[in-house]
């Protein structure tokens, strides 16, 4: 498709703009992008989020598609022709949307919380939590890949790209308090998928460099310690 046709409003160090990147790729669809501000908002950007006003958003010629999962899908199910991103089977489908839910409205908010976690205990507290979801995912890591390297089997599917847009962020995290989050010990089988998954081609080069993130982490946190001292 030509690239004129398809446009994506987003950041290259959000986890969720990554991930409809990731969704483009693996469907080898073109596409422009259009670097946003989210500091001060385009006019592009509010016009075609006017109700969350966020990224990202995927333009399909006229058309604004918002929220990173709805795009996944809208992106599986309108270039249908392509390797598949969510499951065939019903059943799976629902798994996997499942976690999906899980992991952006439950797992990804333990990370926002460490933002403004004024305490040592409240920290060990969330960290716990990032772990028990880590263990969550193992389990279902080695359900749905039938031992193959991804969550989708021999491919890369759904649950792939939504958890893997916060491979790099998780890195930063692990610097920033000096733990271990995916831990050889602790969950093997995810730690030889963010291997596989990292390493494919497909998103090769989209995961910004952990130092730059970790930057940015400084930044998110200075600001958090500002807004909280005020």
């Amino acid at each position: 498709m030509p690239t004129n046709d398809v446009k994506l409003l987003g950041a290259p160090a959000s986890q969720y703009v990554n991930r409809v990147q990731f969704a483009l790729n693996l469907k080898s669809i073109d596409y422009e992008f259009i670097p946003q501000n989210m500091r001060e908002k385009s006019e592009l950007l509010l016009k075609s989020n006017p109700v969350h006003k966020n990224i990202p958003v995927l333009l399909h010629g006229d058309k604004p598609i918002c929220d990173s999962l709805v795009i996944a899908q809208y992106i599986d199910e309108f270039w249908f022709d392509g390797p598949s991103i969510l499951p065939s089977d019903p059943y799976d489908r629902a798994i996997a949307r499942f976690w999906a839910a899980y992991i952006d409205d439950k797992w990804i908010p333990f990370f926002k919380e460490l933002t403004t976690a004024k305490d040592e205990e409240s920290k060990t507290a969330l960290v716990e939590k990032i772990f028990e979801g880590l263990k969550f995912f193992e389990d279902v890591f080695v359900k749905a890949s039938k031992g193959k390297c991804f969550f989708g089997g021999e491919t890369i599917g759904f649950l792939d790209i939504v958890l893997g847009c916060y491979l790099g962020w998780l890195k930063a995290w692990e610097i920033q308090l000096d733990v271990n989050f995916l831990d050889e010990a602790k969950t093997p089988a995810l730690v030889g998928w963010a291997e596989s998954f990292s390493s494919d081609k497909a998103i090769h080069g989209i995961i910004p460099e952990t130092e730059e993130l970790f930057r940015i982490l400084q930044i998110i946190l200075a600001r958090a310690a500002d807004a909280a001292s005020k």
